[in-house]
């Protein structure tokens, strides 16, 4: 094991409860997690979490956000099943939860249930609205994509579109660490708990913000990325001789000297009306057409080694797949290798922040539906023959 691997990663020593499913809660989890807090997660006896279910684009959901967590399989709605998890909480320096609003509550297990139990704990509930008018409606990724105007901007002009990958879901996981890590820190001062709450809608309209601003500076309504007035002269995909797409970036003179250069196009260096980026944004409509001319004489690979060579921003047009054997997130072994339920061994990306040294590995693989009940109940100070009964009574389910 090397010095990095063996030494304690920042979150260790703090303990996480885990109440959720799908994407936006298992997602905080595993950001903890993998920062080195122990996550518990707790799933519904007999069967566990739902997310372990879903087909088609949700297939993935499970195996994708809940490594190096620890699994506890327990019926909430018995009392035997409440007492267990109470016991835990009494151990635990965080929950998360991301069920309906409501739900954990009639479980036992809301924040006020929770901090009765252990006043230090930090309580946070991640929701489709913060505090407000909508609080309790049902949300989802997709319905405030489509309420807070990413949609609109994703989509062509007349036809919004979601976003490719359940972008809010992951940034209102990471709002809900960030929440929680400045908890536990005031906690060092105060000694006391509090509730923490991230949310959907909330973390999409920040998304939006940078529109927002454009839309004051300009007094201009901003259009669809699609449709958008580009800052840039050169900034688009273009068709490569292969049939392949590169997205090519020319946005500085210094760039569109060193690409004239490469291609030997003195014209267009020495052409005045091309002379600055902004000269080259109004001649859009004859710049565009000459790079598009050049990138269709050469390859992917060609195009892709001349735009590296010259130092232009580029990058052909992949499919998530292409990333499993891309060289910068399989360099220096940053791939995770995650076991999953009826399929072959995949690789994953690590979470994406270096920290110092730290070597924030694969520790453990997403759990087996009650893969940890018996060593988390054996730490909770429960015998074997208690084990046994409540998993025979249904109770739990012990591996």
């Amino acid at each position: 094991m090397s010095d990095a691997a063996a030494r304690p990663l920042p979150l260790q020593g703090v303990r996480v409860v885990e109440f959720c499913q799908t994407i936006m809660g298992p997602c905080a989890g595993l950001i903890l997690a993998d920062l080195g807090a122990d996550v518990i997660k707790v799933e519904p006896a007999p069967d566990g979490d739902k997310t372990r279910r879903l087909h088609g684009f949700a297939a993935g959901f499970f195996g994708a956000f809940n490594r190096n967590k620890r699994g506890l399989a327990v019926n909430l709605k018995s009392d035997e099943g409440r007492a267990v998890v109470h016991r835990l909480l009494e151990t635990a320096d965080a929950v998360i939860e991301n069920y309906a609003p409501g739900t954990v509550e009639k479980l036992g297990c809301g924040y006020k249930d929770c901090a009765k139990i252990n006043p230090r704990i930090i309580y946070c509930s991640l929701k489709g609205f913060l505090s407000g008018p909508y609080e309790n409606r049902p949300a989802l990724d997709e319905v405030v994509q489509y309420m807070a105007g990413l949609a609109y901007m994703t989509g062509p002009p007349g036809r919004p579109l979601r976003a490719g990958s359940s972008v809010v879901d992951i940034m209102g996981g990471t709002f809900a660490v960030v929440g929680i890590q400045a908890a536990l820190r005031e906690r060092e001062t105060t000694g006391k708990g509090q509730f923490v709450k991230s949310a959907l809608f909330e973390s999409t309209a920040f998304l939006m913000m940078q529109h927002l601003v454009g839309r004051a500076v300009t007094d201009v309504d901003q259009p669809p990325m699609p449709g958008r007035v580009g800052a840039w002269a050169v900034y688009e995909t273009f068709e490569t001789s292969d049939d392949q797409r590169i997205f090519i970036g020319i946005t500085s003179d210094n760039h569109w000297r060193r690409y004239c250069e490469k291609f030997d196009r003195q014209d267009l260096l020495e052409d005045p009306n091309l002379k600055t980026n902004e000269d080259r944004v109004r001649a859009r409509e004859r710049t565009l057409p000459i790079v598009a001319e050049i990138t269709k004489q050469y390859t992917i690979e060609e195009m892709s080694a001349i735009c590296e060579e010259i130092e232009i921003p580029f990058s052909p047009v992949a499919r998530p797949e292409d990333l499993t054997d891309d060289p910068q997130l399989n360099a220096n072994d940053r791939m995770l290798h995650v076991e999953l339920d009826n399929a072959p061994v995949t690789k994953v990306p690590r979470l994406p922040v270096e920290i110092g040294d730290h070597d924030l590995n694969l520790r453990l693989q997403p759990p087996k539906i009650g893969e940890h009940t018996r060593d988390i109940l054996t730490e909770l100070g429960y015998g074997e023959a208690d084990i046994v009964r409540m998993n025979d009574a249904g109770t739990i389910v012990a591996r």
